[in-house]
C-alpha cells in the first residue's frame, strides 16, 4: 500500500492508543497493588539477587520497565534504597520488560487476537470505574486498559505497510553494510524509544515490522537500540532529584550500553544460533499457520523475543558480578560538589540485622556518624546568626531543616536494628550497651528537634525584622562555642567508646554551659528593667539561651549513655 501523511497520521495514532493503553493498565495495576509493591520493592532488597528478583516481579506485573525505573529513582533519592540495591532492581526490571513481547505475541499475533474481545471487556470494565470501592476502580482501569492496548495493537497492525511494498525504499540505503547497518537499526531503536517514552511500545512496534517482512537481524538491532533508549524516562525522572537518584539513573544507562556493545560483538553467533533453534525447526507454538509466508514471519516474531529474553538474562547473569564496579564508576562520573548533594544514609547497618553480639560493633559506628551530624547543625546555627543576606539566610534555614529530619529518620533505623538484635541471646554488657544506644539515639534526635525549633524561632526574628544588640548576638555566640565544645567531647567519647569513654570532661562542659547560661539569664532580667533592648528581642534571646542549655543536658545524657548510665 502507499504510504502517504494520511497513513503516517494512522501509524502515530495507533502507535498512541497502544502508549495510552499501556499506561492505564500499567496504572491500574500499580492502583490495584496498594502499597505492597512499594513494600516489595522496599523490603525485597537486602542482596543483589533478591534486588533482581524484585525489579523482575515488579515489572512483570506492572507491564512497564518505565514505572518500575522511575519508581526505583524516586526511592533512591527519598533514601528508602542505596545506589547498590537500585541497580540490581533495575537489571531485574530489563528482564521482566521481556514478559510484555510473549503477552503482545500470544494474545495479539495469536490465531485468536485479544483484540476481537477489546469491547466486551470494556464492557466489563466501564461499571467498575463508577464503584465506591478502590480495588473494583483500580481494577476496572488495569481492563480498559488492558483492551485499549490491543486495539492499539491491532490498529498497529492495520497501519504499518508492508517491508517489500511502501517502506522498503526507506530501509533499503540502510542495508548491506553488515555490521554498521546493524549499528544503525540499533540508533534508529534508541530514537524511536526516546520519542514514544515506552520500550514497550517500541517492541509492539518492532513485531508489527518482522510481520511486514522486517528481517530478525535489523529488528534485533532496533530491540538492542530500544534497551538504551528506555534509560532516557528514568534519566529524566532523575533531573529533578538529588545526585543519588541521578547515580541511580546513569548507573541504568551504563547497564544498558555496556550489554548492548558486547551482544554486537557477538551478535551475528547469536542470531545464526537463534534462527536455528527457532525459524529452522518445528516449535510447538501459537504461531500464524494461515500460510507458509506467515509462518515464516510468525517465527521471525518470537525468535525476536527469545533473542530479547535471552539478551537481557545474559546480561545481568554477566554484569551482577559487577556491581560494585559499576557503583565506583557512577559515583566518580557524578561526585558529590557541595554540601547540598550530601544525603544521609546508614553506612554500617542494614535491614539485614544480625542477632548477636556483632552487631553492637556496627551499630556503635553508626551512632559516632549520628552524633557527627548533629554537631554540624550547631554550625550552621552559628552560621545563622551571623548571615543578613536573606537568601543565604532561607539556604541556612533549610539546611537544618533537613539536617533535623536526618535525624528523625537515622533514630527510628537504628531503633529497628537494635530491636531485632535484642532478640537473639545477649550478654549482660551486651544489653546494657543496647539501652545505652537506644537512649543516645532518643537524645540525638531530641537535639536535632530543639536547634529545629531554633530555627524557627530566627526564621521569625527576621520576618519580623527584629534585631539583636551586638551584646545579646556576642551572649549567643559565646554559648554556642560552649556548646560546640561539648559536642566535641561527646564526639570523642563515642569514638572511643563504653571501655574508655570520659564522662568526667562531659561533666565538666555541661556544667561550664549551665553557668554561662544562668550568667545569662541573670543579666538578661536586669537588661529588661532597664529596657536595653525590646521585649520581642528579649523573648527571642531567652529562647535561643535556654534552648541551647538544653542541648547541652541531652549532650551529657549521650556521653553517659555510652557506658549504659540511662
Amino acid at each position: 500500500m502507499e504510504f502517504g501523511i494520511f497513513e503516517l497520521f494512522k501509524l502515530v495514532g495507533s502507535l498512541g492508543l497502544f502508549i495510552y493503553g499501556m499506561k492505564i493498565m500499567s496504572e491500574g495495576i500499580q492502583k490495584f497493588a496498594g502499597n505492597k509493591m512499594r513494600e516489595l520493592l522496599g523490603k525485597m532488597t537486602n542482596n543483589k539477587f533478591a534486588g533482581i528478583f524484585t525489579g523482575f516481579l515488579t515489572t512483570s506485573v506492572i507491564q512497564s520497565s518505565s514505572a518500575t525505573t522511575v519508581m526505583v529513582v524516586s526511592f533512591v533519592n527519598a533514601g528508602l534504597l542505596n545506589l547498590r540495591q537500585a541497580i540490581g532492581v533495575i537489571m531485574g526490571a530489563n528482564i521482566g520488560t521481556t514478559i510484555t513481547a510473549f503477552l503482545v505475541l500470544g494474545l495479539g499475533f495469536g490465531k485468536v487476537s485479544l483484540g476481537t474481545y477489546a469491547i466486551p471487556i470494556i464492557a466489563i470494565g466501564i461499571p467498575l470505574i463508577f464503584t465506591k470501592k478502590d480495588k473494583f476502580r483500580s481494577f476496572g482501569d488495569f481492563l480498559i486498559g488492558f483492551a485499549l492496548l490491543f486495539m492499539g495493537l491491532d490498529a498497529l497492525k492495520g497501519s504499518v505497510p508492508d517491508i517489500d511494498g511502501g517502506i522498503y525504499h526507506v530501509i533499503e540505503p540502510l542495508i548491506g553494510y553488515g555490521i554498521f547497518s546493524v549499528m544503525i537499526f540499533v540508533l534508529i531503536g534508541t530514537l524511536v524509544t526516546v520519542i514514544v517514552q515506552s520500550s514497550s511500545a517500541a517492541m509492539a512496534l518492532t513485531l508489527v515490522l518482522c510481520a511486514k517482512g522486517l528481517p530478525l537481524e535489523f529488528a534485533a538491532a532496533i530491540v538492542l537500540g530500544e534497551n538504551i533508549g528506555t534509560t532516557i524516562t528514568a534519566n529524566l525522572a532523575a533531573l529533578i532529584g538529588n545526585i543519588h537518584a541521578k547515580r541511580a539513573a546513569v548507573a541504568h544507562l551504563i547497564f544498558n550500553l555496556f550489554g548492548v556493545v558486547w551482544m554486537l560483538l557477538i551478535f551475528y553467533f547469536v542470531i545464526e544460533t537463534i534462527e536455528g533453534l527457532m525459524i529452522n525447526n518445528d516449535l510447538k507454538l501459537p504461531l500464524d499457520n494461515s500460510s507458509p509466508e506467515n509462518l515464516a514471519k510468525s517465527k521471525i516474531q518470537w525468535s525476536l523475543a527469545t533473542f530479547h529474553l535471552v539478551f537481557n538474562i545474559a546480561n545481568t547473569s554477566l554484569l551482577l558480578w559487577f556491581i560494585p564496579f559499576i557503583q565506583r564508576t557512577v559515583i566518580k562520573l557524578i561526585p558529590i560538589k557541595d554540601e547540598d548533594d550530601e544525603h544521609f544514609q546508614l553506612k554500617f547497618i542494614g535491614t539485614g540485622a544480625l542477632t548477636n553480639e556483632f552487631s553492637l560493633l556496627e551499630a556503635q559506628k553508626e551512632m559516632l556518624k549520628f552524633g557527627k551530624i548533629t554537631a554540624k547543625i550547631n554550625v550552621f546555627l552559628k552560621d545563622l546568626i551571623l548571615e543578613t543576606d536573606s537568601k543565604k539566610i532561607n539556604k541556612l534555614l533549610n539546611k537544618i531543616e533537613k539536617y533535623e529530619t536526618i535525624t528523625d529518620r537515622v533514630e527510628r533505623e537504628v531503633v529497628e536494628f537494635l530491636s531485632k538484635v535484642s532478640e537473639g541471646e545477649l550478654s549482660e554488657d551486651a544489653s546494657i550497651q543496647i539501652r545505652g544506644m537506644l537512649s543516645i539515639a532518643g537524645d540525638l534526635e531530641d537535639i536535632g528537634d530543639i536547634y529545629f525549633q531554633m530555627s524557627k524561632t530566627l526564621e521569625r526574628k527576621k520576618e519580623g525584622k527584629i534585631y539583636f544588640i551586638p551584646k545579646q548576638r556576642n551572649n549567643i555566640l559565646k554559648m554556642i562555642e560552649n556548646v560546640d565544645s561539648a559536642f566535641s567531647t561527646m564526639v570523642s567519647n563515642l569514638e572511643k567508646g563504653p571501655t574508655k569513654v570520659n564522662v568526667n570532661e562531659a561533666i565538666e562542659k555541661e556544667k561550664a554551659i549551665n553557668e554561662f547560661r544562668d550568667k545569662l539569664r541573670n543579666a538578661h532580667l536586669k537588661s529588661v528593667e532597664k529596657n536595653d533592648y525590646s521585649i520581642q528581642s528579649g523573648l527571642i534571646y531567652s529562647d535561643l539561651y535556654s534552648s541551647l542549655e538544653k542541648v547541652g543536658d541531652h549532650i551529657i545524657n549521650v556521653s553517659e549513655g555510652i557506658n549504659g548510665q540511662v
